[in-house]
């Protein structure tokens, strides 16, 4: 993922480093930071005449903020010219991580403080937008936002934590953040599959009309009230509206005003941001990569669930490989996958992705789940036949299914000789590039897990060894 830390430049989390000499005014704003709580929150830097120069958002509000006052921060070019004008340290403590992001989102929006407008490139902040006008307005991220028919909030400092708190919300929430255009009574759209949000319930489906306009829309306004720092108000309405529909017998719907309501008060156990952060590419447009793909394919429609799969090797041994997942073009972390690859012995891609691919789809066919509408096999023609291999040994029908090879960036498709090739800036091209990049670095992932995991594990093996003086090495 790009790092994006435009106006947040945080150096490293430590401790108070005594070696380094503190100006009177940073001691007295260490003095009091280390008053901080071990909890979530934001926290402000003031300078001599008390006007705010800084603010943050924190996990660990004592740690972070502590971190300015260590020899790294002072030698650090993004902090170091003007961490010596600390003299005073406040913090405002929050419910959760998320909360903390809206915080230091709004009052930086308010208050602008002067060091909180440095940026490392000529990229625009994130917004998080609401398109207030359509039936069912949807959720999303956007650099661009538009001026008319939408509720904005941000800036935001990092694209990475309010992807990750989109993905909190949903689950709470359960908003649309595709790009459909459902009109509220056409019947054409109860024959619409919704994607796999709805499958695991972070998704009320209006695209299915499975909610209904009103009801939709009371959700996305009980998420603008959050979003605009009435979480206590909200909480009360909620209890209220779950008494009212249990009084009318309307179980269904108290449970799930029930479910919200937990969810909403244990924001703080849903995990840090950046477990639910989405990998983000600037230059690829998503609506554009996968209306490319549905052209240059020839498919019925358009292509919303696209699977990846890669290969990766364990120092020429041990073989493992990834399986990523995209929605609507954009990449949907709770669907990625990992396999040890059992049944092949030394380094055999063909025979690895043979398993792989066999091993998933049977599974989803046993299962009565949904196959993707692309599967892309990183790799050459040999790759791709591998993979349509394992279908027919499983007697299954294969979903559109592509490999793209690295070299030179071609395209190849079952019964057809020769590879696709497209223009490197063709929107399609850099869409299935995304897909295979990110399998590849969700395979490396796992390979360095494993790799880790067999050091620790020799080291803890030899140390045993000497402990119990088995080994003949030992002293």
């Amino acid at each position: 993922m790009p790092a994006d830390r435009a106006s947040q430049p945080d150096p490293p989390a430590q401790g108070p480093a005594p070696e380094l000499e503190l100006e009177y005014g940073q001691r007295r704003a260490l003095t009091k930071v280390r008053e901080f709580p071990h909890s979530p929150g934001v926290y402000l830097f003031k300078d001599l005449a008390g006007i705010v120069i800084y603010v943050g958002k924190a996990t660990d509000l004592r740690s972070r903020a502590g971190s300015y006052f260590v020899k790294a921060a002072a030698e650090d070019p993004r902090t170091g010219p003007w961490v010596q004008d600390i003299c005073d340290a406040d913090y405002i403590e929050c419910d959760s991580e998320v909360d903390a992001l809206l915080v230091e989102s709004r009052l930086i929006k308010d208050i602008q403080p002067r060091h909180n407008k440095e940026q490392k490139d000529d990229k625009t902040f994130p917004y998080l937008m609401i398109t207030t006008r359509d039936d069912f307005p949807r959720v999303e991220v956007t650099r661009e936002p538009k001026e008319r028919g939408v509720k904005l909030y941000g800036p935001f400092a990092s694209a990475g934590a309010l992807r990750g708190a989109v993905q909190v919300l949903q689950r709470i929430f359960k908003f649309r953040t595709c790009s459909l255009d459902i009109a509220d009574g056409d019947e054409r759209w109860r024959w619409f599959r919704p994607c796999l949000l709805a499958s695991i319930n972070q998704c009320t489906a209006p695209c299915n009309l499975r909610i209904s306009r009103e009801e939709y829309r009371r959700a996305i306004h009980r998420l603008q009230m959050f979003l605009s720092g009435d979480k206590a108000i909200l909480l009360r309405q909620l209890q209220d509206d779950m008494q009212a529909a249990s009084a009318a017998l309307q179980f269904e719907r108290a449970a799930r005003l029930r479910d919200e309501i937990h969810m909403l008060k244990t924001l703080d156990q849903r995990g840090e941001l950046d477990t639910h952060a989405q990998p983000e590419v600037f230059f690829i447009d998503p609506h554009k990569g996968l209306a490319g793909l549905r052209r240059v394919l020839k498919l019925a429609t358009l292509p919303r669930k696209i699977e990846g799969i890669d290969i990766a090797h364990l120092q020429g041994g041990q073989t493992v490989a990834s399986l990523v997942q995209f929605l609507d073009g954009l990449p949907f972390k709770p669907g990625y996958r990992r396999y040890k690859i059992r049944s092949v012995e030394g380094v055999d891609d063909f025979r690895s992705i043979q398993e792989v691919v066999a091993r998933r789809y049977r599974r989803l066919y046993d299962e009565s789940d949904v196959f993707p509408d692309l599967l892309l096999i990183d790799g050459g023609k040999g790759q791709l036949n591998a993979a349509l291999a394992a279908f027919r040994e499983q007697s299954l029908t294969p979903p559109t299914i592509l490999s793209l090879a690295k070299r030179d960036e071609e395209i190849y498709l079952p019964g057809q000789s020769e590879p696709l090739r497209l223009s490197r800036h063709a929107f399609a091209l850099r869409l299935l590039q995304y897909v295979r990049d990110e399998a590849h670095r969700f395979a490396q992932h796992y390979h360095h897990i494993l790799r880790k995991k067999s050091t620790l594990g020799s080291a803890r093996a030899d140390e045993l060894r000497r402990t119990r003086g088995r080994d003949p090495d030992a002293p």
